[in-house]
């Protein structure tokens, strides 16, 4: 008992704080997170194919949504920033909307079905701001803050980075893998997507309790230097705070890269059904490509953590976003073709998984920045780029998705798919991932900071030893 008390360090000299439960527990906070934000993309569909909006209406909302929706995690993350109750403050909010949470999974598809558009398109716009831009934030803005403040070891945000990037990319799969299918099997009306919502609501409001009493408990390496060597920082206001992270270069990198990952993410997450059902002709075969990218998934995150150490942040990231453009580049030649969608799917998935640990780590860099440019590190409002990005990127993704439909002149009342509206799923399930990836590329490469960061930490703890 005396060994397993004792403190444990990196290679790096930071204490270790985090053990295997506490990984577990940010694991099943990550996948509430992820459930919540993956239905989002599957809302389009349900729209137009089930309640019957007009696929200009559904753009109009998400669009309106995201708009609204924009500066709430900044501005919430001032608001964290302020609030006291030393590091225990970022779970406070999650006990506080685990409820919510788990209602707005539910009321999502209780939208009137054969009300006037007007009444739809208000329904469709309360519960999407309410799921992201209320809901979503006061969960996930303070608990994106938890990594920043959780640990100092850099290993240990890495390992904390695979285990949410697991969450949210599992999230992903159970919504892309059991949607379809089991709406279908509960019926495939909108009676059967109530059902599935409840489903999601409860298994949402038992992960964030878990994760909520694990937090509660965990002890923080902050919290000793904090009582013998740093005071709690001092809250800094809403327009200066703006200003110094705007002056960020690798916040607003970490923002364009979290906002671009989440149009890619936000497409890809319904674009598969719409390719399913249109261009091969079985929406359920969505369940099929589902469950075979498991494979691909399970070896991705096995392997991402030894492939970071290897190639570092900024390597991996820029490998992530090549990777993918290949991917979905090759696939623009055969469209139609089952096993190359396939093939190339998950080739897509399993070269970006990497990618997707580092969205943590990569705002803890932009944190360190803060704490050696401003003297101040700004935890939630720097970690607000995650939930900025994330629901902007989201809405902009849907927005994209619903031009594309329209251009395309899409009809769900239709046997068979017409030409313009093949090229229109073509357009944002094939060609426009290409274009994304390589923009993403060419901004990440601007990204220096990683080599700059041991040199920082070293005048930073000068200037504290000086004070």
């Amino acid at each position: 008992m005396a060994k397993k008390n004792e403190p444990r360090y990196d290679a790096d000299g930071f204490q270790r704080t985090m053990r295997t439960k506490d990984y577990m527990a940010d694991f099943g906070g990550q996948l509430a997170l992820g459930l919540m934000g993956n239905i989002v993309g599957q809302m389009s569909y349900f729209y137009t194919d089930k309640v019957g909006m007009a696929v200009g209406a559904v753009g109009i909302v998400m669009a309106i949504a995201k708009v609204l929706d924009a500066f709430t995690d900044v501005i919430f993350g001032n608001v964290v920033d302020h609030s006291k109750g030393g590091n225990k403050k970022y779970y406070r909010w999650m006990i506080r909307m685990a409820v919510p949470a788990a209602a707005i999974m539910v009321l999502m598809f209780t939208m009137p079905a054969g009300a006037a558009t007007p009444i739809q398109v208000a329904y469709a716009l309360i519960t999407n701001v309410l799921l992201t831009a209320v809901i979503y934030t006061m969960i996930a803005t303070p608990f994106s803050a938890v990594m920043v403040v959780r640990t100092k070891s850099q290993s240990e945000r890495s390992s904390m980075g695979v285990f949410r990037a697991v969450g949210s990319y599992g999230a992903g799969m159970i919504i892309a893998i059991a949607t379809i299918p089991l709406t279908n099997l509960l019926g495939g009306t909108q009676s059967a997507w109530i059902k599935y919502g409840v489903i999601l609501g409860a298994a949402v409001l038992l992960l964030l309790l878990i994760c909520y009493n694990n937090g509660r408990k965990a002890s923080f390496v902050s919290e000793e230097e904090t009582a013998s060597a740093e005071p709690e920082e001092e809250p800094v206001d809403f327009k200066p705070a703006m200003g110094m992270l705007m002056r960020n270069k690798y916040w607003v990198i970490v923002l364009l890269f979290n906002l671009i990952t989440a149009i890619t993410n936000a497409i890809t997450g319904s674009s598969g059904t719409y390719y399913c059902k249109w261009i091969f002709g079985n929406d359920n075969l969505v369940g099929l490509l589902g469950a075979a990218g498991m494979l691909a998934t399970v070896i991705g995150f096995v392997l991402s953590k030894p492939i970071i150490a290897k190639l570092g942040v900024t390597r991996t990231v820029s490998v992530g976003c090549l990777g993918a453009a290949i991917a979905a580049g090759i696939r623009c030649f055969a469209p139609s073709n089952f096993i190359m969608y396939t093939v190339t799917s998950l080739l897509g998935s399993f070269i970006q998984i990497p990618l997707m640990c580092l969205y943590g780590v990569l705002v803890a860099m932009a944190v360190d920045y803060n704490e050696w440019k401003y003297d101040k590190k700004l935890v939630a409002m720097s970690s607000g780029a995650i939930g900025f990005g994330n629901k902007v990127g989201s809405g902009i993704g849907s927005l994209l998705l619903s031009l594309f439909l329209v251009l395309g002149s899409y009809d769900a009342t239709l046997e068979v798919a017409t030409t313009s509206m093949r090229y229109a799923i073509y357009g944002f399930s094939n060609y426009l991932p290409v274009v994304i990836n390589v923009v993403m590329f060419l901004i990440f490469r601007q990204f220096d900071l990683e080599p700059k960061l041991p040199k920082m930490r070293e005048e930073v703890a000068a200037r504290r030893a000086g004070k």
